[in-house]
C-alpha cells in the first residue's frame, strides 16, 4: 500500500509540477540507496505512459563524488531524454559533483529537470511530496498570489526573534517558484516543491543572519548560527556548535563565491516538516532560508560558484519595500497575512 501511494504521488508531482506528458521521455538517475524512491518514479511516469528509463549510481560510505560517472555520460550526450529526475544522497561534500550534474543536464535549455538530492519514501507517502492533484493546484495559487504581492519590491528586510537583521536588495530581480514548471525560462527545479525564491544582488545583503532550524547538506541543528555578512559577503560564522562551525566554514570556502549571497526563498508547502533532509525541510510553510553561493541559473543571478549552502530561519518577518520606500509585511512571525 505504501508503494502504491508513492508511486501515486510521484506521479502526480511529474505531471502537476513538470506537466510531464503521455508518450514523452524521462530518465531517472538514483542513487542505489534510494531505489525504492526510483521505482516509484518509474512507475508515476508509466501511469502517464511515459518512456522511462532508471539508471542505478553506486555510492560507498565516506567517498564523495566529484566528477560525473561514467555510466550516465551516455544520457548526457547522446541519449537526452525531455526529462531528467536526480534521485541523491544530499550530502553536503556532494554539492559540487550535484551542481556540475544540473549543468550537464540543463546545458541545452531545452530539457526540464527534477532535482532530489536526501529524497526519501517518507517524503513521498508522508511529507512534502505527499500531494494530490488539488493540492499541487493550491500551493501554485498561493505561490502565484505571493510572486504578485512582490513584482514592486525592490528591497526586502528581515527578522526574526532569534537575532537576525538584515536587509537585500532585490531590484531587476524577479521573484519565482518551484511549484510549476516555467516553459519560458527553462529553469530546473527541486523536488518537493514549496518555495518563492529569487537571487538577491550579489552585493547587497548587510547584517546578521541567524540560523535556528536547518542548514542545507548538515540538517536540524541544536544551537543557532550566526553569519554576519557585509556587503553580500559572509564575513564571520559563530555558533556554540564547533562541529557545525568547522562544517559551515569549510563549505563557504569551497571558491572566492562561496561565501556571497545566492538566494533568499520562503517556504510555502504545508505539509513540509522540520526533517534530518534539508530538501523538504526549507519548504516548510512560514520559514525562510538564505543561501550563499551558486545561483547562476536564477533569474538575473551571477554567483558562479562551485557550492551552495542554505540556512533556514524560523519565525520570520518579511516586509517588502517598494521603489518609493512604502511596502508591507509579506511575513510576520512566520504567519502569511490573509489577502
Amino acid at each position: 500500500m505504501v508503494y502504491v501511494n508513492a508511486r501515486e504521488a510521484a506521479k502526480n508531482a511529474l505531471k502537476y509540477a513538470f506537466d510531464a506528458r503521455e508518450g514523452e521521455s524521462i530518465v531517472i538517475f538514483c542513487d542505489a540507496e534510494k531505489m525504492k524512491v526510483g521505482e516509484a518514479f518509474v512507475g508515476g511516469s508509466q501511469d502517464l505512459g511515459m518512456d522511462a528509463k532508471l539508471v542505478s549510481l553506486r555510492t560507498a560510505l565516506n567517498i564523495f563524488r566529484r566528477d560525473i560517472p561514467q555510466e550516465i555520460m551516455e544520457f548526457l550526450t547522446f541519449r537526452r531524454p525531455m526529462i531528467y529526475v536526480n534521485l541523491l544522497r544530499g550530502i553536503r561534500e556532494e554539492t559540487p559533483f550535484r551542481i556540475k550534474l544540473i549543468q550537464l543536464e540543463t546545458g541545452d535549455h531545452k530539457t526540464r529537470l527534477g532535482h532530489c538530492p536526501g529524497v526519501t519514501e517518507d517524503m513521498l507517502t508522508n511529507g512534502a511530496l505527499a500531494l494530490t492533484g488539488a493540492e499541487h493546484r493550491q500551493l501554485q495559487g498561493l505561490a502565484e498570489n505571493l510572486i504578485e504581492r512582490l513584482k514592486q519590491a525592490v528591497r526586502i528586510e528581515i527578522g526574526n526573534p532569534a537575532g537576525t537583521a538584515v536587509s537585500l536588495s532585490v531590484k531587476g530581480r524577479p521573484f519565482f517558484t518551484d511549484t510549476k514548471f516555467n516553459w519560458a525560462s527553462m529553469k530546473w527545479m527541486n523536488l518537493p516543491t514549496g518555495e518563492v525564491c529569487v537571487a538577491p544582488v550579489e552585493d547587497s545583503l548587510e547584517g546578521s543572519v541567524v540560523c535556528d532550524l536547518a542548514i542545507g547538506g548538515i540538517g536540524p541543528i541544536a544551537s543557532p548560527v550566526r553569519l554576519d555578512v557585509k556587503h553580500g559577503e559572509v564575513r564571520e560564522v559563530v555558533s556554540d556548535d564547533v562541529e557545525v562551525t568547522r562544517k559551515v566554514k569549510d563549505s563557504l570556502d569551497t571558491d572566492a563565491n562561496a561565501k556571497i549571497v545566492g538566494e533568499f526563498a520562503l517556504g510555502i508547502n504545508s505539509k513540509a516538516r522540520l526533517v534530518e533532509e534539508f530538501l523538504e525541510a526549507e519548504k516548510m510553510l512560514g520559514t525562510v532560508h538564505i543561501a550563499f553561493g551558486n545561483n547562476a541559473d536564477f533569474p538575473g543571478g551571477k554567483n558562479p560558484s562551485g557550492n551552495h549552502m542554505d540556512f533556514m530561519i524560523s519565525r520570520p518577518t518579511v516586509r517588502m519595500v517598494n521603489e518609493s520606500g512604502s511596502g508591507a509585511e509579506i511575513l510576520t512571525n512566520g504567519v502569511f497575512p490573509r489577502s
